[in-house]
């Protein structure tokens, strides 16, 4: 059972604060992570989007600036986030946890005006929420001091480091006090860039896994609807927005060009419908995202890097257009749905193409998707064939030659690597599909 957030002891300005914003009953992150960041451990945390995170590390740093006040002459806490979204979604937590509290925040992220920011900066906030690159910037100019840090989080580390940005945070984080107490949150542990950083950040940290990335969600149904081609995949989207009763819809592409054919074709259609991909500047990204907080569109076309870290409540609809390249993609773009006791639906349409890299999924994560067809809307394709027992790949579900059929011919790449370690082709620990490129 978990406990309730009395036991934590929090000062009487955060408990209300707590009221104030609807927190009744600590999620499971939020029941591990208070009482070992209250005792000023380093922390290695695993746990999903949505799973409660942001309170998890904001309830322990407002408590400590709260018992012991310091002079406000420089950064006292520094959450480094990937994105800027996550970054303004973790300044809007800490105003409405703060509301009751003289404590002061900052947001210090690129595509906003770099005066606003500096005056931010000279009024001394005790907390930065900032994104790598633009924080590096102003410490290198001298408008952010980190030398009396005492808490540093990085959130969705794993993405920072698919965005880049391992060599800003190290630099970063040679400009911090080292008697500091650092947090890092990430949806898996198993990133190849993670040890790096951690090596760096961390002292002796306890080691948290909590409801990681590979459990299935209990309240997401997952579905498989196959497709012959693109444009099979376009009237089967727009049954799809013009049956299924989600209020919010959330199709997700793996290109950005992908994204941008589709906004018009939905609008066309008569779908309210935006996109969001890294190629906006942030002015458009602001008025993308306001359409979509507004309720004035019902649908956010976007492509995994540029949704990373969005926050969207009343998602009860996640279309993958193309397949996610791999497992934990996949949850990270599912878990979109089915958030706060609500039920989300998950739909993949899976082309020939992608059926090897949806029955690595399915290994992945341990879950089997439900096949669904539309009226009038069926593929010709139907897979390599009934599929029994444990999931194969396509490639390997072809019935062996007879005994008496020629064998096939060798290859002479397959001699000239007789000896030679081969790379698995089956799913690794990070998720990797077969058919998967991106590292």
């Amino acid at each position: 059972m978990n406990p309730q957030f009395s036991q934590f002891m929090l000062p009487e300005a955060l408990v209300r604060g707590l009221e104030k914003a609807g927190f009744e009953t600590p999620t499971p992150v939020q029941a591990q992570v208070i009482p070992l960041a209250q005792d000023g451990l380093d922390l290695l945390v695993s746990a999903a989007t949505g799973s409660g995170k942001t309170a998890a590390f904001l309830l322990p740093i407002m408590q400590r600036l709260l018992s012991v006040r310091a002079p406000r002459s420089a950064t006292r806490a520094l959450i480094l986030v990937p994105t800027r979204e996550l970054a303004r979604q973790i300044y809007i937590h800490f105003m409405r946890l703060a509301s009751l509290t003289r404590l002061t925040a900052a947001v210090i992220i690129g595509g906003e005006r770099h005066d606003r920011q500096l005056a931010a900066l000279r009024r001394n906030p005790e907390i930065l929420v900032a994104t790598p690159g633009r924080l590096l910037e102003s410490i290198q100019s001298g408008a952010a001091d980190l030398r009396d840090l005492e808490v540093l989080v990085l959130d969705e580390a794993d993405r920072m480091l698919d965005l880049g940005f391992a060599e800003d945070v190290l630099a970063i984080i040679g400009h911090t006090n080292p008697a500091r107490q650092s947090l890092l949150f990430s949806a898996t542990l198993h990133h190849r860039g993670l040890a790096a950083i951690t090596d760096q950040l961390l002292r002796d940290p306890r080691v948290l896994v909590i409801n990681p990335v590979r459990e299935g969600h209990p309240d997401i149904a997952h579905q498989v609807i196959l497709s012959d081609d693109t444009e099979h995949k376009q009237a089967q989207l727009l049954w799809l927005l013009q049956n299924e009763p989600a209020e919010k819809v959330l199709v997700f592409t793996n290109t950005r060009e992908r994204a941008i054919a589709l906004g018009p074709l939905l609008v066309g259609q008569g779908q309210r419908s935006v996109v969001l991909h890294g190629e906006l500047d942030q002015r458009e990204r602001n008025r993308v995202m306001g359409l979509v907080h507004g309720g004035q569109v019902r649908i956010l076309i976007a492509t995994d890097v540029a949704a990373r870290g969005l926050d969207i409540p009343g998602v009860q609809l996640v279309v993958n257009f193309e397949l996610a390249r791999s497992g934990d993609d996949y949850l990270h773009r599912t878990g979109r749905t089915g958030r706060a006791g609500e039920k989300g639906l998950a739909i993949a349409l899976v082309g020939p193409k992608e059926w090897n890299l949806m029955e690595s999924i399915e290994r992945y994560l341990g879950l089997e998707f439900q096949a669904r067809a539309i009226p009038g809307l069926k593929a010709a394709f139907s897979g390599p064939g009934k599929r029994k027992g444990p999931r194969k790949s396509a490639s390997k579900s072809r019935a062996a030659p007879a005994a008496d059929k020629p064998r096939v011919k060798e290859r002479e790449r397959d001699r000239k690597a007789i000896g030679k370690r081969r790379q698995p082709t089956t799913t690794g620990e990070a998720g990797l599909a077969p058919l998967r490129k991106k590292q």
